[in-house]
């Protein structure tokens, strides 16, 4: 019997999935591949106390930092905040909780996490304040600290192109944190620009597996922002 994965639109997409408390990743960096409809509505359902696994939390007005104005997240699993003024002032006023993580220990966390794999360790951070707190081991006269996997309740990433069983492929830096936190979620959902029929991905193209992914929604336009334009003079 053949299970319809897709849905018309991202809310309903997140119907019955979306709730207070949960923990949920979100693909991207900074605004490169993030799933802006699913973000969006997460924010029109209204859930809080939301615990986000997300390299950054966007801008203050896009991305992430929508959730962060209507204070919908109650903490951030992030490597990185330096583009978010909401962030910054919510995090001093003590009304945001935030568990840092260097950038490759965060990507490792959330791999270690799909593959079923509980704990690892790892040389990042050994001897600083990311230790504290933390089992440290040697191993070969080098001194190594555990950092947990993560897992989430759900998962909601963008793909360039999918089709209806869920099979997904990302189009250069776009696919970033997608790929893993697609594996690493009780329900992953995605959003995708392009949506075609089985069989018309080449398999050897297809990065995320359908196996991984509950729920699809075709995005309608979509609207690329640069974070940061930077230019060169043009020649004389």
């Amino acid at each position: 019997m053949a299970i319809n994965k897709v849905y018309p639109d991202a809310v309903t997409a997140l119907a019955g999935v979306i709730r207070d408390g949960i923990t949920i990743m979100a693909g991207g960096f900074g605004l490169c591949g993030i799933p802006t409809a699913l973000i969006e509505a997460i924010r029109l359902s209204g859930a809080k106390d939301l615990t986000v696994v997300s390299n950054n939390a966007g801008i203050d007005d896009a991305g992430l930092g929508v959730l962060l104005q209507t204070r919908q997240i109650r903490k951030m699993i992030s490597s990185y905040v330096g583009e978010n003024a909401t962030f910054a002032r919510q995090y001093l006023a003590g009304e945001l909780e935030i568990e840092f993580n260097p950038q490759g220990t965060l990507a490792e966390r959330i791999r270690a996490g799909g593959a079923g794999v509980p704990a690892f360790f790892t040389k990042t951070g050994v001897g600083t304040q990311i230790a504290e707190g933390k089992e440290v081991r040697e191993f070969d006269g080098q001194s190594y600290v555990m950092e947990r996997g993560l897992w989430a309740d759900l998962a909601i990433v963008h793909a360039w192109k999918g089709d209806t069983e869920g099979n997904l492929v990302y189009r250069k830096t776009a696919r970033n944190f997608n790929p893993i936190m697609a594996t690493a979620a009780t329900v992953t959902v995605a959003e995708v620009e392009e949506l075609v029929e089985p069989g018309t991905i080449d398999p050897d193209h297809i990065i995320t597996p359908g196996i991984f992914v509950k729920r699809i929604v075709k995005l309608g336009s979509v609207e690329k922002r640069i974070e940061q334009r930077t230019v060169r003079k043009r020649a004389a």
